[in-house]
């Protein structure tokens, strides 16, 4: 009989402390499911971005002869004024290099406009526009009379080598003056027509398109 309640007493104690345990302490840990990703929620993978370059781009030379680093030659300011009236007669600013992007060329000359040792040759247009005509005619006596005087001038050195090498022959120094001194009234002559040309076309009759682009 004693057992039997030392036993219950045991069993009842241990019930009575079993009973005393916070309720979270008999709770088993439990693992949080992760969730799997979706298939349509994936990562974005990183791309490679290509930056367009910033800034005009620029041609090696233009049709002037400027060509960077290099400073403009000597020509171009007139050449600018006869190919490219548009922009800035400044060499600096470059802007007879700049590439369109559009067209992924420089700028284009005016229409019918060239460029030599004799100055600015062409209309810019057609004979339809105002001055057009007065422009190519006065390209063509630019040509008349630069040819003219560079006649003259050769026969003026020519005339001069036969005096010096004449040794006092009086045929051979009379020919060489007389090659001289017809040098010299070409040379004359050429200049004043150019003046007195350019006086009447431009100052008299006021022709359009004469005396421009030179």
């Amino acid at each position: 009989m004693k057992r039997f309640l030392l036993t219950a007493i045991i069993i009842f104690v241990f019930l009575l402390q079993i009973g005393r345990l916070p309720v979270y302490a008999l709770r088993l840990p439990t693992e949080t499911p992760i969730p799997n990703p979706s298939p349509t929620e994936s990562q974005p993978s990183p791309t490679s971005i290509i930056q367009e370059p910033t800034g005009p781009r620029y041609a090696a030379c233009d049709l002037c002869g400027f060509c960077p680093p290099n400073k403009a030659p000597q020509s171009w300011p007139s050449c600018q004024k006869c190919l490219y009236p548009n922009i800035s007669s400044d060499p600096t600013t470059m802007e007879s290099l700049i590439i369109d992007p559009e067209t992924n060329l420089p700028p284009v000359p005016a229409s019918g406009r060239q460029y030599t040792f004799l100055g600015c040759l062409g209309s810019g247009g057609g004979f339809g526009e105002e001055g057009a005509a007065g422009s190519v005619i006065q390209s063509i006596l630019n040509i008349i009379f630069s040819a003219a005087g560079g006649i003259a001038f050769l026969y003026l050195i020519y005339g001069s080598f036969v005096i010096a090498t004449s040794q006092a022959n009086p045929e051979k120094l009379n020919y060489g003056k007389r090659v001289v001194y017809g040098a010299i009234a070409g040379l004359i002559f050429t200049l004043a027509s150019v003046f007195i040309v350019k006086f009447i076309a431009s100052g008299i009759l006021k022709i359009p398109g004469f005396g421009e682009g030179n």
